[in-house]
């Protein structure tokens, strides 16, 4: 946002005025978007391109933002929706690339790791898809339980519901990774 200026005189102003808001989002909430796509699709340009969208379709409605605090929850719900869409198509993953560790891990502890996040990744594919979401914003985007509400458009106590039900699911898959009783 250009400095000096509130968040009103950007709603009311120029157009200037809003291409540089979404350019300030675009800085401080891009890459935190992108790994948010990422975690719905194998495709990091696919990730991107998800999230280019999400800024475009922002930047159509900027005037529609009453709040700047609303703008990346706003993003968000974009991104988690055209993610949903991309997955519709058939493209559904839930790869998990945490970044690299500062020290470098032996061999034995990179396998373990590999084979603990397949477990998990396939755990998470089970699950139905909103808790699949929840689940990706809470712990992954760190999201509070109302970000996530306003980001999915549904209640609290939904999501909370979704959370709870969404760990009681994968920790039952993660106990018995093959289904037997």
């Amino acid at each position: 946002m250009p400095q000096g200026k509130s968040w009103s005189q950007v709603r009311s102003g120029s157009a200037d005025d809003a291409d540089a808001l979404v350019a300030a989002l675009f800085e401080q909430e891009g890459q935190r978007l992108v790994a948010l796509a990422r975690f719905f699709t194998d495709d990091r340009t696919a990730a991107e391109d998800l999230v280019q969208e999400a800024f475009i379709r922002m930047a159509r409605n900027a005037h529609r933002i009453r709040e700047r605090d609303k703008a990346a929850a706003y993003l968000r719900s974009i991104v988690v929706n055209l993610a949903r869409d991309h997955n519709r198509r058939g493209l559904v993953s839930l790869r998990h690339r945490p970044p690299a560790a500062p020290d470098e891990p032996s061999a034995e502890e990179t396998a373990s790791r590999a084979e603990s996040r397949r477990e998990v990744v396939v755990a998470l594919r089970g699950l139905p898809y909103r808790q699949r979401e929840c689940l990706a914003l809470r712990y992954y985007l760190e999201l509070s339980v109302d970000q996530i509400a306003e980001a999915l458009g549904v209640s609290a106590n939904s999501v909370k519901t979704h959370l709870k039900r969404g760990l009681r699911g994968l920790a039952a898959a993660l106990e018995d990774p093959h289904g037997r009783s």
